[in-house]
């Protein structure tokens, strides 16, 4: 009787930590992407980064800095070191040279650095149809809370879906935008925007994310180092919609570069501009009508990053400022 017992208990153990989704690269079932797939139709061309803690119980240890916000745009390198590193909570916002459709099937993928199948840095993932109201996959997290994850532990990737950061580098997270919900504000055959969330690892509730069902996220917490967090390489589009930008796409006129402290801009259209510091911060942003003159002579000389937005096309350029 006790070793039914124990048989039964064991059971229940098991199928409270079940792994329903998806396994790693290679294996049956895999949804994972590689980064020359032939479906992969775009990247990501336009990027803003918000860096996020080393660690959120240690602010004093400063913000993740790993990685050129550009690193993030583009095709992926699956190179390991080719990324952005975004931080405890930390943010990037993408966009693209065409609005991202809804087709049967996944419509982008997300790709991260991990070095391994068992090692994940997860990021929640929003969407936006209008560039200000962002929608959130719903994200599942069946990994155990006991214990907690660490740099130098490992979990398995079919605990988790929806949420980026599940494959190991050189291969994207899938995601299908019939999964989200229907909403006013959001046209799922027109997303112009991706946003990634990185998820603070931590079961401990003064730190730590949920899913959607209000599971704690269990990842590698804390990270506490330059490229701490979820690591971005890039962003793939498999699915988009070429129908809603023709000749809208502007030429973005930029000169001197380099610049010894004056830029001139010409835009064909009106446009939203942000100038980014090598460590993503924002040291310029204004609506440009169509033309117009910036000074950077306050600041330090480097490669500076002009993202200009116009809606359903952006377009980011290096600036190399020299005093």
């Amino acid at each position: 009787m006790n070793k039914i017992l124990v048989f039964f208990l064991l059971v229940l153990a098991l199928s409270a930590y079940s792994q329903s989704f998806a396994p790693a690269p290679g294996y049956p079932g895999s949804t994972a992407i590689h980064k020359d797939s032939s479906i992969v139709l775009n990247w990501a061309n336009g990027i803003s980064v918000t860096r996020g803690f080393l660690n959120s119980a240690n602010p004093s240890a400063g913000l993740a800095s790993f990685g050129d916000v550009l690193n993030g745009i583009g095709p992926a390198e699956g190179d390991g070191v080719s990324v952005v590193s975004l931080g405890d909570g930390g943010v990037a916002t993408l966009t693209f040279p065409f609005p991202i459709s809804d087709s049967p099937g996944p419509d982008f993928a997300v790709f991260e650095n991990g070095f391994t199948d068992n090692y994940m840095e997860l990021a929640h993932v929003e969407v936006s149809s209008n560039g200000i109201d962002f929608f959130r996959f719903p994200s599942v997290s069946e990994t155990p809370l006991i214990p907690q994850q660490t740099n130098f532990s490992f979990s398995d990737c079919r605990y988790v879906h929806n949420l980026a950061g599940k494959y190991r580098q050189g291969f994207g997270t899938p995601f299908d935008l019939a999964e989200l919900p229907v909403h006013a504000n959001l046209n799922i055959q027109a997303v112009t925007h991706v946003r990634l969330i990185d998820v603070v690892g931590s079961v401990d509730p003064n730190y730590g994310t949920t899913d959607a069902a209000g599971n704690w996220i269990n990842d590698a917490y804390p990270t506490e180092f330059a490229s701490g967090g979820f690591d971005l390489d890039a962003v793939a589009v498999l699915h988009e919609n070429t129908t809603q930008v023709t000749a809208l796409q502007p030429l973005l006129k930029l000169f001197p570069n380099p610049s010894h402290g004056l830029v001139n801009l010409e835009f064909g259209i009106p446009g939203d501009v942000a100038i980014f510091s090598p460590t993503g911060i924002i040291v310029f942003s204004e609506r440009i009508e169509s033309a117009q003159t910036i000074d950077l002579r306050h600041l330090q000389s480097g490669v500076y990053f002009l993202q200009a937005d116009f809606g359903y096309f952006s377009q980011t350029e290096k600036i190399l400022f020299i005093k």
